[in-house]
């Protein structure tokens, strides 16, 4: 499984954690294990530029996600026989954003941290939260994800 990640904005992000939490989600959400996937730091107004373009929503976000891949909870993308690995797709962190939303909402900055790279990597699978009977099932899955790793959600 290989996971590219930018340098973070931040020096408490320690990327090397974040990419084999990553990788974990990705390995046991049943991912094939020569597929790619990248993460990526941006400021807020890079974020809020995304969001705009991609999203038409106004202002910084914590966390997008752009899959290339077509999947579903529990349908990950598969690689066709002999084919090229998989490219994932992209997924974007604003630490800024997750730092004042853990403010906001009184938690560790890395417990959001990792909350927002397990939220993108599940949105990248196709996971939504659309209906509260997805974002039921989204948050408990993220749960269950983080508590691999000694982390818990919000």
């Amino acid at each position: 499984m290989t996971v590219d990640i930018s340098m973070p904005l931040r020096g408490d992000t320690d990327t090397e954690q974040v990419v084999a939490f990553a990788r974990s989600v990705l390995l046991r959400e049943g991912v094939d294990p020569t597929s790619t996937l990248t993460i990526t730091f941006a400021d807020a107004a890079e974020i809020a530029s995304l969001n705009e373009a991609h999203l038409g929503e106004t202002g910084p976000t914590d966390v997008l996600s752009f899959p290339i891949e077509d999947a579903a909870p529990d349908a990950p993308p598969r690689r066709a026989a002999g084919g090229p690995p998989l490219d994932l797709g992209d997924i974007v962190i604003s630490e800024e954003v997750v730092a004042q939303r853990a403010d906001e909402y009184g938690v560790d900055y890395l417990d959001e941290l990792y909350l927002m790279v397990c939220h993108g990597v599940l949105h990248i699978l196709g996971w939504d939260h659309i209906t509260d009977e997805e974002a039921a099932l989204m948050e408990a899955r993220e749960t269950e994800h983080l508590a691999t790793v000694g982390r818990r959600r919000r």
